[in-house]
């Protein structure tokens, strides 16, 4: 058996989250159906991790077994796009390691998060960004996203259904910067917790805009007090932007 690793954009819209669901519309459930199809039987699709509903996605990583010994893999990325819905694209196929696993072996997840801030948005921008109802300052938004690096207990952050035995994240990078007429925040770390970015970019927001001490917002962060967090923003203008491995396949 060959392990393949792919790379896979998509517009969450539409979709019920990453993650198989039964009645559901998945990407992971769209890709295995395609996969089936390719392969005649079904073939399991590990992720690199969960995107909720809505959340989008320009570099998540997958992996899945397959015995056809005759295709290269990049082949697999017309022969699946042409059975995916076009809003799931396979941007990547590589051979990968027997042992590779998407999700396991991931040492880095990136997200970037898109703001209209200060302007009208586009129709077409709805999708993609979130609104925010006026220009914050990107000095005080830094001083606050420079309190998460490092190891960090990210309970503040976490939904009170989040499972997760940890909330300790490490933590690499969080700033805010401008792209265009666009506010972009981008946050990296070894993983996330459920709803975690969504919840950052809102306290924080929400931090600036009450111009919060950063003592005190040192202090909210080490309280874990969820009640003290700001609101988890929506989903539309949050894309999992990439994930690292820093290993050869």
């Amino acid at each position: 058996m060959r392990n393949i690793k792919l790379i896979v954009a998509y517009d969450g819209t539409d979709f019920s989250g990453w993650q198989r669901q039964e009645g559901a519309r998945t990407v992971q459930g769209s890709i295995e159906g395609a996969l089936e199809t390719l392969h005649r039987q079904p073939v399991p699709l590990t992720g690199s991790g969960r995107t909720d509903a809505g959340v989008h996605a320009v570099g998540q990583a997958a992996n899945f077994y397959t015995g056809i010994a005759g295709m290269e893999a990049p082949r697999f990325v017309p022969a699946l796009n042409s059975l995916l819905p076009p809003d799931v694209r396979i941007m990547e196929a590589s051979e990968a390691a027997a042992s590779f696993h998407a999700r396991f072996d991931a040492k880095l997840r990136t997200y970037r998060y898109f703001f209209i801030a200060g302007r009208r948005g586009l129709p077409m921008e709805t999708r993609y960004r979130v609104r925010l109802r006026r220009s914050p300052r990107l000095d005080r938004l830094n001083g606050y996203a420079r309190l998460l690096l490092g190891e960090t207990d990210c309970t503040l952050f976490a939904s009170p259904r989040d499972t997760s035995r940890s909330r300790s994240r490490l933590i690499r990078q969080a700033w805010f910067f401008v792209q265009g007429d666009t506010l972009v925040f981008e946050i990296s770390a070894n993983a996330f917790l459920w709803k975690m970015v969504r919840t950052v970019a809102g306290t924080l927001l929400d931090w600036e805009e009450r111009d919060l001490p950063l003592e005190e917002a040192r202090n909210l962060i080490r309280s874990g007090d969820r009640a003290s967090a700001g609101p988890a923003l929506p989903p539309e203008g949050l894309f999992l932007w990439k994930v690292d491995y820093f290993t050869s396949f």
